[in-house]
């Protein structure tokens, strides 16, 4: 099946599958043990590390949490030497609750832990996020259109050019006031 006219490439199954294989074997989980802690079907996940399915954001953030990792963790690609991501053209996961579609534009390499992505939400829907690992900061910066952000119960609005900071390991949304709206988005993990 194709992807609609203008839809952002979605991220190849095969690097999903080889990761979620690598991190649960890390961690010593067995399929129906990573399911329980990440709230999903056995199915799904057998699914996932198969190749098969269409993971959403929702679902990768919620393994990555019960794994421990960051989402990069489950969705970068070994990256080359040198690595230039044109505007449109990123590896991109969409969300199944709102118009959200997130792409990677960066991992942290080893040591560093810090991952950059590029956002794009349209209005009409609040992206609630569950909170990341414990010690996520989250930095963003408004780059086009108009957003409100933040922490349950301390979003706040902001315009292109605007950036904040907050606890990314609390409950948190993302919504856009005006279509167009993108922003970049670094996540820190302490």
């Amino acid at each position: 099946m194709s992807e609609p006219a203008g839809s952002p490439p979605r991220l190849p199954l095969d690097w999903i599958a080889a990761s979620l294989r690598r991190e649960r074997t890390r961690a010593g989980l067995s399929l129906s043990e990573l399911a329980k802690r990440a709230g999903i079907a056995k199915s799904t996940l057998s699914q996932l590390e198969a190749a098969s399915g269409n993971p959403s954001v929702e679902t990768l953030w919620a393994l990555g949490v019960a794994l421990g990792v960051p989402f990069s963790a489950l969705v970068e690609p070994p990256a080359p030497s040198v690595q230039v991501i044109r505007a449109g053209e990123g590896s991109t996961v969409v969300s199944e609750k709102a118009e959200f579609a997130g792409t990677l534009l960066s991992a942290s390499p080893p040591g560093a832990r810090r991952d950059i992505y590029h956002l794009r939400v349209e209005p009409g829907a609040v992206r609630d996020s569950e909170p990341h690992i414990p010690g996520t900061v989250e930095h963003l910066i408004v780059s086009t259109g108009r957003v409100k952000a933040g922490p349950a119960g301390e979003t706040v609005e902001l315009d292109p050019g605007d950036y904040m900071t907050y606890r990314g390991d609390v409950p948190h949304s993302y919504e856009a006031l005006t279509p167009g709206t993108t922003f970049i988005l670094v996540m820190q993990h302490v």
